[in-house]
C-alpha cells in the first residue's frame, strides 16, 4: 500500500469539504446531523445540500479524510439506515493544514489592510 499523500497536496479544499471535516473533528455523525451542524456552526450561511454533502462524503472516503463506522450515538432507538462518519487521523492533519492556510490568507489581508486589525 503506498504512503499517503502529503496533506498540503489535497488543499485548498472545498468550503463544503471543510465543513464537514469540522463538523466531524468533535463526534460522529450521520449525513443530516452534519447538514445541521454545519448550519448551527454557520448561523445558517452555510447550508449543504444532500446532493452535495453525498458527493463530498464519497470523495472523502476514497481520499481516507473520513470513514464510515458502526457506532451507533444511541443504539436501538436510531434508524439503522443510517450511515455515521468519523474523520481520520489523515483527515484532520488536512483540517489543520486548510486551517493553517486559510489563517494565513488572513494575515496577509491584515497586513495589506483589507481587513483591519494587527497583521
Amino acid at each position: 500500500m503506498p504512503p499517503p499523500p502529503a496533506p498540503e497536496s489535497l488543499i485548498p479544499l472545498s468550503p463544503a469539504v471543510f465543513h464537514i471535516l469540522l463538523s466531524l473533528a468533535d463526534e460522529d455523525r450521520h449525513g443530516y446531523a452534519v447538514i445541521q451542524d454545519v448550519a448551527a456552526r454557520t448561523g445558517g450561511e452555510v447550508k449543504l445540500g444532500a446532493g452535495t454533502l453525498y458527493r463530498s462524503i464519497q470523495r472523502m472516503l476514497e481520499q481516507d479524510l473520513i470513514v464510515e463506522t458502526e457506532s451507533r450515538l444511541a443504539p436501538g432507538t436510531d434508524d439503522e439506515r443510517r450511515r455515521y462518519y468519523r474523520i481520520t487521523p489523515f483527515g484532520r492533519k488536512v483540517a489543520r493544514a486548510e486551517a493553517e492556510r486559510l489563517a494565513g490568507l488572513v494575515q496577509l489581508a491584515r497586513a495589506s489592510g483589507v481587513i483591519p486589525g494587527k497583521a
